[in-house]
């Protein structure tokens, strides 16, 4: 039975879907949890359908903003109960600190069955283990999708009623996808996307005695019905069908005692996944400078997408409200949220509107405009595109607001994609070509959050026209000029624009000029010593967090604005 906060979150589903995320503890224990509006008589079949998430996704494009590196997809297959999840899982455990890896089940790609298929079921006479029961083509859609880093569906199928359910399973953002099933190395199509196919092999009496206790447990089968259909239909089918495939594997695993071929096949994974990392975030500031004109204004932006508020005495104030570090708390929230709003009115601007006429209260006619899209949302940036909400909602009531989390490798300041908490406008690839989306970020420095935010929604089909980039401040010399040379398509619409970009440490600044401000030096080097024993670059290194700090700026905002 479902609980309350299980139905209640199945009733929420409807405007905002959310993706299963699972950090496993550093002692490497995965688990896996099944997301709200999935019924609980699939629970066990839902959890082969897992993302498991350790420290994240890194960068998967280039700095022109396209595709370079696709998921490194490994297919396991085997008998029926011959341990293909547990060695899935195992290499998930050898992995130890890895990127987002999906654990892809061939059990959620049986064809719907006819009302005669399903009386055939459930007299344990309809042979699940042919190739015919899989819906091979859309089992070779959904992962070529994830291979090449889209969003994908999957449907859900009940053991229980032996049927395919009308929910589906959202995923998204694998670096690693490993494909478990008896005909994973059957399809030809299947196995031209696999990095690495595997086929675990164990005895077929230790294979019968797995079977009998999962069917009998988990599935409600009666031991005579389990025995039946594997005579008719299981052992049959591997001897002809799964058992053949053997050939086409790279390595084959044992069933049981596999310690020594897990990793092997981990270091070969770890090995592939470093060739194809991506370091940008130093790459996309070094163009922003490189593109910036020697003795030339720096805050002088010429792109056509770029629309900055004009700089009004009102504007001015508000800002420095918001710059001043002895605004206090109250007030910091009270003019963010002015401006947040300010910036969602001219972001408004490039929805499309459509003519409309109306009749007023004294019966006269009024020729106006209304909204004409299918659908708008926002996403925010967490958590530094939290202070933008507020406003956009005073703005668009009952907007549909998700959220990426994009936070920076502690060493390198790479960024990586920890969860997405898309609306369901977004997730569906239909509905995604149409929808108009406001992302939110507090500022644009290096531009390298906002370059992996962009593209996820490219991703999942959200054309560039339709993304709105609504923020407060962008620095000159920094992102901005890569995003527009990326995306052209992209409209960006900010508060102001700073001037500088300058790269520190985040607990000991060894890297700012000596032409600042003494007093501003002086506060910094107060600040820093409270919390850091650092005393040389290579000591800030090894203890802090590399970081570009936008100045003037306005601190961290989400932390001014939320603590």
């Amino acid at each position: 039975m479902q609980n309350t906060d299980t139905v209640e979150k199945a009733a929420q589903a409807q405007l905002l879907e959310v993706p299963v995320a699972v950090r496993p503890p550093l002692s490497r224990t995965v688990t896996s949890t099944v997301g709200p509006g999935e019924r609980s008589e699939v629970l066990l079949q839902a959890k082969k359908n897992t993302i498991l998430t350790s420290h994240g996704r890194p960068p998967w494009y280039g700095a022109d903003g396209n595709h370079l590196s696709d998921a490194f997809v490994i297919g396991i297959a085997g008998g029926s109960a011959s341990g293909k999840t547990h060695v899935a899982r195992c290499i998930v455990q050898a992995l130890g600190s890895i990127p987002t890896v999906v654990i892809l089940s061939q059990d959620s790609f049986y064809r719907r069955h006819s009302p005669e298929d399903l009386k055939l079921a459930f007299a344990n006479r309809y042979d699940f283990d042919h190739p015919d029961a899989i819906d091979m083509p859309l089992f070779a859609s959904c992962l070529a999708d994830l291979k090449a880093g889209k969003q994908t569906n999957i449907p859900i199928y009940s053991f229980t009623e032996h049927q395919r359910l009308d929910e589906t399973k959202y995923l998204y953002g694998a670096s690693i996808i490993i494909v478990e099933g008896i005909l994973a190395l059957h399809d030809a199509e299947l196995r031209s996307l696999y990095d690495l196919k595997v086929f675990v092999q164990c005895d077929s009496d230790l294979m019968l005695a797995r079977r009998i206790r999962r069917d009998v447990k988990e599935r409600g089968r009666s031991v005579d019905g389990v025995l039946e259909q594997y005579l008719r239909y299981v052992k049959p089918a591997y001897d002809n069908f799964v058992q053949p495939t053997s050939r086409f594997a790279n390595i084959i695993v044992p069933g049981s005692e596999n310690t020594i071929a897990i990793e092997l096949i981990a270091t070969h994974i770890r090995r592939k996944i470093e060739e194809r990392s991506r370091y940008l975030r130093e790459q996309l500031t070094r163009i922003g400078h490189r593109d910036l004109s020697p003795g030339g204004d720096p805050t002088a932006l010429d792109f056509p997408n770029l629309t900055v508020l004009r700089d009004t005495p009102q504007l001015r104030g508000i800002f420095t409200i918001l710059r001043d570090k002895s605004t206090s708390r109250e007030d910091f929230i009270f003019f963010t949220d002015r401006l947040s709003t300010y910036l969602s009115e001219k972001a408004m601007e490039f929805l499309p509107f459509k003519n409309k006429r109306i009749t007023t209260p004294i019966d006269s006619t009024y020729a106006g405009k209304a909204l004409s899209v299918d659908h708008v949302c926002g996403i925010s940036i967490l958590r530094s595109g939290g202070p933008l909400e507020q406003g956009l909602r005073r703005v668009i009531q009952d907007i549909r607001i998700g959220s990426l989390l994009i936070q920076s490798e502690v060493h390198t300041g790479e960024p990586l994609l920890l969860h997405a908490m898309l609306p369901v406008c977004i997730r569906k690839r239909d509905l995604a070509r149409n929808s108009f989306v406001f992302l939110l970020d507090a500022q644009i420095g290096t531009g390298a959050a906002a370059f992996m935010a962009i593209r996820v929604l490219l991703d999942h089909g959200v054309p560039q026209a339709n993304i709105i980039f609504v923020t407060f401040i962008v620095a000159a010399c920094g992102g901005v000029r890569v995003l527009q040379r990326a995306f052209p398509g992209v409209r960006i619409v900010c508060g102001a624009i700073d001037p500088v970009l300058r790269e520190s440490w985040a607990l000991w600044d060894v890297t700012a000029p000596e032409a600042h401000v003494k007093e501003t030096k002086q506060h910094e080097k107060e600040e820093e010593e409270t919390v850091s024993t650092a005393q040389t670059k290579a000591d800030a290194e090894a203890e802090g967090r590399k970081v570009w700090v936008v100045e003037p700026g306005m601190g961290h905002i989400g932390d001014r604005y939320y603590l």
